[in-house]
């Protein structure tokens, strides 16, 4: 064990961080700035996917889907998944998996209903009425991964939400080289999916940006991705809507010692075999109790079944870190604004009023991530990256947008009139201010 104000150097299956160390700010920065892929590395070759998209249009979303998405087909109606295979994926489920899908798709819903915004509206004392609309998009893209895992999951924690927000026309592109994953397809039914095409990457963002002579434009898209996905995203921004930029998995655990210790590398695991680029970190005081985790990772690791996905995701960039305190903890989980961030400690409700920037919190020692990502109600979908410093996870606020609504009596465009004049000439708009004259 090495002495406080060092960083343990040895070889292990995840490093040993101290907050006591001199170089401990520089090795907890290196942690986090290694969180994000070079955008250089992909932003030309998703340039010019983007570009044979919206000039060839289905001829381009074909040749891309044969070459990057290990399929054989000749158009895109052969990318189309059946709505009537939906339904038969559905039927055919093991009744433990219909039920698990239906218990979470529920607990879904009924989180995000109470999320909904009403409009509103209000009449002043000139008797003018002031509001806001509160409308839901028209048409949503929704984006399923499926490069190292199938994520039925994710389909649930997205479209569920824009359909609690009344969006009537969602599509689905969802990457499915050799035979899709059933439990996906049937979550597409459950989810009430419009349309679906066994297509992925960069090429079905940028046909859902631009459409194509098959698949219709949208108004957002939304859902989690690789490198490719994620920067094509960013690259078409503005043309449609996104939700935002995710990233690899992240975990951030603030530890008291009290938590089994098995439960603990179990959540640091749940993470790490997500991705290689995953991260899972561990700030604990106890110096002792990080030791038992240390070493029960190196005892449980050969037994999962993902543990060499695992095992480079921990070596990588996870952690283990020695803290002085839960304060002190709690304060660098402020500064990293982790996507997950579970309080494992007996008493969080105190932390909690500490935390400031996490895409989701999970209190004591009964709320693992895992619950999070299948069946607790909010969705997955959180802001990675450091981002849940401003931005916020999925829900339906994504789906909905809202409009101003202005109606001025007489009286009330009389007597705002003046003021409107005086601000406009300042500004230099003489238009402005003669639009706001005449109505004196």
């Amino acid at each position: 064990m090495n002495s406080p104000g060092s960083s343990i150097d040895e070889p292990r299956a995840i490093r040993r961080l101290d907050t006591r160390s001199p170089t401990f700010e520089t090795e907890f920065a290196a942690l986090s700035a290694g969180s994000m892929a070079s955008v250089a590395e992909v932003e030309r070759g998703v340039r010019e996917i983007i570009d044979a998209i919206r000039q060839r249009g289905d001829d381009a979303l074909v040749e891309c889907a044969n070459r990057f998405d290990g399929v054989d087909c000749a158009a895109v109606a052969d990318l189309a998944l059946d709505r009537g295979g939906l339904s038969d994926a559905w039927e055919s489920l093991p009744r433990a998996q219909r039920r698990a899908l239906e218990e979470a798709a529920q607990r879904i819903e009924r989180y995000h209903r109470a999320q909904l915004r009403a409009s509103w509206s209000y009449t002043d004392e000139l008797g003018n009425e002031l509001g806001q609309r509160v409308t839901p998009l028209d048409r949503v893209g929704v984006y399923v991964p499926g490069g190292q895992a199938a994520y039925p999951s994710t389909v649930l924690m997205t479209m569920l939400p824009a359909a609690v927000a009344g969006v009537t026309d969602i599509v689905a592109v969802m990457p499915c080289a050799g035979a899709p994953n059933p439990l996906a397809l049937a979550a597409l039914h459950r989810a009430g999916v419009g349309e679906a095409y066994a297509v992925g990457g960069a090429h079905a963002v940028a046909a859902l940006a631009f459409g194509t002579e098959t698949i219709r434009p949208v108004d957002k898209i939304v859902g989690p991705g690789g490198a490719w996905v994620t920067e094509a995203k960013r690259q078409v921004f503005g043309q449609t809507g996104i939700d935002l930029i995710a990233g690899p998995s992240e975990i951030l655990i603030v530890a008291d010692g009290t938590a089994p210790v098995d439960w603990m590398v179990y959540d640091l695991f749940s993470q790490a075999e997500h991705d290689a680029l995953a991260q899972s970190l561990l700030l604990c005081p106890d110096e002792t109790y990080l030791e038992r985790i240390a070493g029960r990772i190196e005892a449980l690791l050969p037994g999962m079944a993902r543990r060499d996905i695992i095992a480079r995701s921990l070596a990588d960039r996870g952690a283990l870190i020695h803290t002085r305190s839960l304060a002190e903890a709690v304060a660098l989980a402020n500064d990293a604004a982790p996507e997950h961030l579970e309080l494992a400690v007996a008493d969080p409700q105190p932390l909690l009023d500490q935390v400031r920037h996490a895409g989701a919190i999970f209190l004591g020692h009964h709320a693992p991530e895992v619950m999070g990502d299948y069946v607790a109600g909010p969705s997955h979908v959180l802001p990675t990256y450091g981002t849940a410093r401003f931005a916020s996870p999925l829900g339906v606020d994504d789906f909905q947008k809202r409009s101003s609504v202005i109606a001025l009596s007489s009286e009330g465009a009389s007597a705002l009139a003046q003021t409107a004049s005086v601000l406009a000439r300042g500004e230099g708009l003489e238009a402005h201010a003669l639009a706001a004259e005449a109505r004196r």
